[in-house]
């Protein structure tokens, strides 16, 4: 086969991969269960070509999402349960559903009466849900008749804690402002004090994950994504300390032969060249 734009020709690749008689050996053998890992991968990795600014990466990493979708609605297709084409429509279904107010008659709305119609349309699509789960005969979906419905637990901690805090923010469990959350995090630091003085490694763990979702809180209410930002802490922390590598180095030495002092020196040179770079 040769390279294509038609996506016609990806589903033909996949069910061949798939093909028991002459497919991948790899391929064959997996199911959803073991082929999930790979589609947060994708997903991750999609964001850090974004995050790079780097459009031929991304191009590459979208390539790379879409094909667990196809990788997905193939083994679907093969146990008779739906397949890609119905992937496809049930997503347009649902987006000109969602969007009333573009594709029908709720024309003209203001930001806030869109937030509303949305939230009236999902309720509108749980139940609709439920209704078709239990005419083929399934279980009521797990959480149901929960505001906090809906989050997925596969999801990364600080990303599901985040959607938690803001379904549970639009019933009115909230804090008014930054502020109040950030002393909620003084309190939770001075928890992990006293449970560190007891010993109880359990107890300071619970306490830690306490802080760790009252962070997120706050970088809520203070308008940033917390997965984004730590990610790109994550970034900041992986350059400072190659800085201090290539320093070492340069002496011919690591930083297993250096102390913390001369490491910390070292990353104080780099966080002011960064500085330096950024207002040049």
């Amino acid at each position: 086969m040769k390279p294509s734009t038609d996506i016609a020709d990806l589903l033909t690749i996949m069910a061949r991969l798939r093909s028991k008689d002459d497919g991948c050996p790899w391929d064959v053998e997996q199911d959803f269960a073991s082929i999930a890992p790979y589609a947060i991968e994708e997903a991750y990795e999609v964001v850090d070509a974004i995050e790079r600014g780097d459009l031929l990466d991304l191009k590459d990493e979208l390539g790379d999402l879409l094909l667990q979708v196809v990788f997905h609605a193939r083994m679907a297709e093969e146990q008779g349960a739906f397949d890609f084409p119905a992937v496809v429509e049930a997503i347009t279904a649902k987006m000109i559903r969602r969007h009333p107010h573009v594709f029908g008659d709720a024309r003209h709305l203001a930001p806030d009466d869109v937030k509303k119609l949305w939230s009236q349309i999902k309720i509108e699509e749980k139940a609709l849900r439920a209704k078709e789960r239990a005419a083929a005969g399934l279980s009521p979906e797990k959480g149901a008749d929960s505001v906090l419905d809906g989050v997925p637990p596969a999801l990364p901690a600080l990303t599901r804690a985040l959607k938690l805090q803001e379904k549970a923010g639009r019933v009115g469990f909230d804090w008014n402002d930054a502020r109040q959350v950030l002393a909620k995090i003084r309190e939770e630091c001075d928890e992990i004090d006293a449970e560190l003085a007891s010993g109880d490694s359990d107890a300071t763990a619970a306490e830690i994950g306490d802080l760790l979702f009252a962070v997120v809180n706050l970088a809520r209410h203070a308008g940033a994504d917390p997965e984004t930002a730590l990610r790109r802490t994550n970034a900041k922390f992986t350059r400072r300390f190659a800085h201090i590598e290539a320093a070492l180095r340069a002496d011919g030495r690591a930083p297993s032969d250096s102390s913390l002092e001369e490491m910390d020196r070292l990353w104080t040179q780099a966080k002011i060249a960064e500085k330096d770079d950024a207002s040049s």
